[in-house]
């Protein structure tokens, strides 16, 4: 018989009121488990008329203060995050049969936690920054190889690619995270922390 929580949840969702804690243990459960990229998440944004879009991104960072990834400002996402600051995430490991959904309002990272991360990419990556004017339409993917090339010759020391102004991070802070486990029959499981205007998390059960 599987254990129970003191909510008659399963013993994975354990006993915290603090939810950033239980996303860190059931994320590096996903990194045990998952055979590639265990941080990857379903981002949904919307643009001023409330037209939604969503793709694949990583999430590079965690905790407290919120969840954080990275993009051209200028690509869609980026310019629907600058109309409209309120974000989605979906996080779906299926070697565990669970999904954690995050939402709230972004901000833009910090100059100096940008360019820290920036410099941490491979040459290859920071060079694909600046010469990916991403989401806009291409003529030929040669136009892309030689703007690769063209910024190669122009950065050619690897130690010194500068961040473009237009390359930075997003940091999703949550006012709801819900943690969701696959159960037999559809009777899933799910458990919603809300946080109300104190700061303080609110735990509260779903139907599923």
């Amino acid at each position: 018989m599987n254990q129970k929580n003191s909510l008659g949840l399963n013993h994975c969702f354990l006993d915290l009121d603090d939810p950033i804690q239980l996303f860190k243990i059931w994320m590096d459960e996903a990194k045990k488990t998952e055979p590639n990229d265990s941080n990857a998440l379903s981002l949904a944004t919307s643009n001023k008329d409330n037209f939604p879009s969503v793709r694949v991104v990583l999430l590079k960072e965690f905790n407290q203060n919120g969840f954080v990834f990275y993009t051209n400002l200028n690509s869609q996402k980026g310019n629907e995050l600058k109309e409209n600051p309120k974000a989605a995430m979906c996080f779906h490991w299926k070697s565990l049969l669970r999904q954690i959904r995050v939402s709230g309002t972004v901000t833009q990272v910090e100059d100096i936690v940008a360019d820290q991360y920036y410099n941490s990419r491979g040459y290859e990556s920071r060079i694909g920054a600046w010469a990916s004017k991403q989401s806009e339409e291409l003529s030929s993917r040669d136009e892309l190889m030689n703007s690769i090339k063209e910024f190669k010759q122009k950065y050619n020391n690897e130690k010194k690619v500068p961040r473009p102004s237009h390359w930075s991070g997003w940091n999703l802070v949550p006012s709801s995270i819900e943690f969701w486990l696959d159960v037999d029959n559809r009777i899933h499981e799910r458990l919603k922390y809300t946080i109300d205007k104190s700061g303080h998390w609110i735990k509260s059960l779903l139907n599923p």
